[in-house]
């Protein structure tokens, strides 16, 4: 019973579900520690991330997190120390209408990005999926809203000297020096960041994984 639960008592290491993440982002791992859950696994996907014909923005995040989340249930299932582990898994896609902005790897890419930001709303759609160990799969997907402010040239050619904009999706990461380019965000600020806190938390209890019970250990 948690009510009983004392600060003193030491849980044994086998009372906590095992969990694997199934994604090798360093900002997405932090998230999860955020809300106390240490995951016993880093599992990424390799996978082909282009979009498919006339695919949408909310399409395309809910197959990618999906096809990510069921990689790693296979990964996990062929380690002995993350078999009947949960797994989460998540994907994030910036779209200005139906047009899908890349995961930046040039900085051509990125001032194209940033350009077509500049002064206008954009949307940042995250899906999350999580798998329970008996195979169940739920998932959510958040939709955002953000504002960038107008652009001059020079902080255009000052961000894209930073490098910051390498590898992420729309070109930008809210938490880093593009948080000052954002003027006003509708939805869940983790969720731009790369995994929506609440929808995963919940996702997660829906399973039957403790996630507040694992506070208790920090006490």
């Amino acid at each position: 019973m948690i009510g009983f639960f004392k600060k003193t008592d030491a849980a044994p290491e086998s009372w906590r579900p095992r969990l694997a993440l199934a994604s090798a982002s360093p900002r997405r791992l932090a998230l999860l520690q955020q809300i106390g859950i240490e995951p016993d696994g880093l599992l990424p996907a390799d996978l082909d991330e282009t979009p498919q014909r006339n695919e949408t923005p909310r399409a395309l995040a809910t197959r990618l997190a999906n096809e990510k989340a069921r990689a790693g249930a296979k990964a996990a299932a062929a380690q002995d120390d993350l078999r009947g582990a949960y797994v989460v898994a998540a994907d994030t896609v910036v779209a200005v209408g139906r047009r899908i902005l890349p995961k930046c790897e040039l900085a051509e890419e990125a001032g194209a990005c940033m350009r077509l930001l500049s002064g206008r709303n954009h949307r940042v759609y995250t899906a999350v999926t999580v798998i329970s160990p008996k195979g169940a799969e739920r998932r959510r997907l958040v939709d955002t809203r953000v504002r960038f402010k107008r652009l001059s040239t020079g902080e255009i050619e000052g961000y894209l000297a930073s490098g910051e904009w390498r590898g992420k999706a729309g070109g930008y990461a809210i938490q880093g020096l593009a948080g000052a380019f954002v003027v006003k965000i509708v939805g869940s600020y983790s969720a731009v960041v790369g995994l929506p806190l609440y929808e995963t938390a919940q996702l997660l209890s829906g399973e039957g994984y403790p996630v507040h019970l694992m506070w208790l250990q920090g006490a």
